[in-house]
């Protein structure tokens, strides 16, 4: 996966904002004014994606290119190295499954556009 395929799956679900408040280098995807994942840019080297707790040490534990959240809350979100060693199809479903984690805990009228 690439960066253009990266930001084309995050902006294509419902209501997501594409933002940078960290600086020029790290986008940010929100949906509902909350962060489902975000990625350094020039090298897209890695993602970080939300995760149920549970299924994060388990994909820890399966992928040795998923590692805890750098700069994250490690219990709920997970940095996915983009090295090629696990397929698109699969980091897409993560980044879906991280989009409706968030979306799930949304107040009121915001969740009901999922």
């Amino acid at each position: 996966m690439n960066f253009d395929r990266f930001r084309a799956i995050c902006l294509g679900f419902p209501l997501v904002s594409e933002e940078f408040p960290f600086g020029p280098e790290t986008v940010v995807y929100k949906v509902g004014g909350k962060i489902f994942a975000l990625a350094g840019i020039d090298l897209f080297e890695s993602i970080n994606l939300k995760c149920d707790p549970e299924k994060a040490l388990e994909l820890r534990e399966a992928f040795e290119a998923v590692k805890p959240g750098y700069h994250m809350n490690k219990k709920h979100w997970n940095t996915v190295l983009m090295d090629h060693s696990i397929p698109d199809k699969t980091i897409n479903g993560w980044i879906e499954e991280s989009y409706q984690l968030v979306v799930a805990k949304l107040p009121g009228k915001k969740s009901k556009n999922k």
